[in-house]
């Protein structure tokens, strides 16, 4: 039953109906009619119709008296977070592998619950174990009321904490075992259906710096990739699967380079996951011609990208003459791939490289250069005290006589690199296969990047190795639960912002009121794309309205 409106000529009539089932086809019943729209909203009788119904509606009643400010708040808190992230984090079965981990431990509180508020702490407001045991009390986080920092730290100390001896069996010299590599272990068995194709793994490492002691042994001085090389490190690794999932995270002293890691840790993997063959998909840089030697004797696929500039081998592959395969032609619609052509070249029948073009870049390298140019030579009018301090000019200057020139030469050798890169392989793939292999490495560090702000947890009160590692390893949840909710928005084929995920959720508010000496709570409304995100993860938002026990003024909103 509902009401609707009639128009005759230019009048309007305002009639309460109803739907009914008749031969097999909805009809819609008169059951009365009220009378003209116009003279019922002039004479006030609409207004004092709705008023006396709303007196059998306790829901229009009660929000009536809120409206008019009869009601007296007694708490209000966010209620996005929690629900959907709650949701997520028994999807991935996250709860119940810590549940079964920890059966046989005696703590007097929920370690499954500290963890669950230290990884939704990470994905809203990224810092300290400190900062999210005071977070916690502006949201509703089912079980987390009573935790402490205390209990924080000591969650973070039982994910860091190293496996006794005899469960050593596949640690690195630098990475022992601990019980975050259980969960992993354990994670990756129950999503195995999703992994069941883990032959090709993408690794990415980064830095993150302590402005205090920096653990018992894991803080050391290294290369430091935040140009912080006064201060102490750690490494954070990330192994991810071809899809962007991430299978496992590792954690070792700041003073390990990344080339001495990468040999080891495939060999971890192997022994962790019962990974039968394995294919590297990592740049250059992360490997040096030791470990490229290393990596061939152990007869492991590859597909590196290879520095162009700096290899006498690679300028000659990027000038032999050949012809380029299209792979994806060049299209005006912004959701079609990128434009890419592909040439093989190989060197002495033995080493096998594959050049690439895109030329949307080639475009963008060449204004990109023409601009840097352009500014150049207006520096040089002013002397050569002006470009002191711009490394951009510094490539294409050459000093002769007495001053500064532009390099014509080398203007010419970087316009031969304009949107090209080079991979070298041992595999049989395509030449068009090894490059979308490899730009999936592009997709797999954006997923990184991403990750570094969840790794944004500076500053790091821990002291201890244990709760430091535990620390570090709540982000790869964090890392976790995000794809999971990703890959469902993707489903759906929406393509939401983070950030406007993350607000969303977090401005979604519930607050207890007071109305008559009766409790109730009001849920705000759920703005922007909030609704999209409780769709998709198939989450029902709670009631506008619901009754509570009666709640006292406690002087928070």
């Amino acid at each position: 039953m509902f009401v609707r409106t009639q128009t005759n000529g230019s009048r309007t009539y305002l009639l309460i109906v109803d739907n009914e089932w008749v031969d097999g086809k909805v009809k819609q019943r008169v059951l009365l009619r009220l009378g003209r729209l116009d003279e019922l909203l002039s004479s006030g009788k609409l207004d004092a119709l709705v008023q006396s119904l709303g007196r059998f509606s306790e829901k229009l009643a009660i929000l009536g008296a809120h409206a008019r400010g009869e009601s007296v708040a007694a708490r209000s808190a966010r209620i996005g977070p929690a629900l959907i992230f709650q949701r997520l984090w028994e999807a991935c079965s996250v709860d119940k592998v810590l549940t079964a981990l920890l059966k046989d431990r005696r703590f007097e509180f929920s370690v499954e619950r500290a963890v669950f508020l230290t990884v939704l702490h990470r994905l809203f407001a990224p810092g300290s174990d400190r900062a999210a045991e005071k977070w916690k009390d502006d949201y509703t986080i089912a079980g987390a009321g009573e935790l402490s920092l205390q209990h924080l730290y000591r969650a973070m100390a039982w994910l860091g904490e190293v496996l006794p001896k005899d469960q050593q069996t596949g640690a690195t010299p630098f990475v022992p075992r601990t019980n975050k590599d259980l969960i992993e272990e354990a994670l990756f068995a129950r999503r195995q259906d999703l992994f069941s194709g883990l032959d090709l793994v993408f690794f990415d490492t980064t830095s993150i710096y302590f402005h205090g002691e920096g653990g018992d042994a894991i803080g050391q001085r290294g290369h430091s990739k935040d140009h912080r090389p006064e201060l102490k490190q750690m490494v954070v690794g990330m192994v991810l699967d071809q899809n962007g999932n991430p299978v496992c995270s590792e954690l070792w002293p700041g003073n390990t380079a990344d080339v001495k890691s990468l040999v080891p840790i495939v060999e971890r993997l192997k022994t962790r996951f019962g990974i039968q063959s394995v294919c590297i998909v990592a740049d250059r840089g992360m490997i040096s011609a030791a470990t490229l030697e290393e990596v061939e004797k152990r007869q492991w696929k590859y597909i590196l990208g290879v520095r162009m500039r700096s290899s006498n081998e690679a300028k000659a592959v990027v000038a032999r003459a050949g012809r380029y395969a299209e792979v994806h032609p060049k299209s005006d619609d912004r959701d079609d791939p990128s434009p890419l052509k592909v040439k093989e070249v190989w060197v002495e029948d033995t080493r096998r490289y594959v050049v690439c073009v895109n030329e949307d870049q080639a475009t963008k390298d060449r204004f990109d250069r023409e601009a840097v140019l352009t500014s150049l030579r207006k520096a040089l009018g002013q002397g050569d005290k002006s470009l002191v301090g711009n490394k951009g000019y510094r490539k294409y200057l050459r000093s002769g006589g007495k001053q500064f020139a532009v390099n014509e030469d080398k203007i010419a050798e970087e316009a031969r690199y304009d949107g090209k890169w080079v991979l070298t392989t041992n595999t049989d793939l395509p030449a068009k296969d090894v490059a979308l292999k490899y730009k999936q490495l592009w997709m797999v560090e954006d997923v990184f990047r991403s990750m570094k702000s969840l790794l944004d947890t500076r500053p790091i009160y821990h002291k201890c190795d244990e709760t430091i590692r535990g620390h570090v390893f709540c982000s790869f949840l964090a890392l976790l639960l995000r794809r999971e909710l990703e890959q469902r928005l993707g489903r759906k084929e929406w393509k939401l912002e983070w950030a406007d995920v993350i607000r969303d959720l977090d401005n979604l508010v519930e607050m207890e009121v007071a109305i008559g000496g009766k409790g109730y709570v009001f849920r705000g409304q759920a703005a922007g794309v909030a609704g999209k995100v409780f769709q998709a993860c198939s989450v029902a938002l709670p009631p506008t309205l619901r009754p509570c026990s009666p709640c006292s003024p406690a002087g928070k909103t």
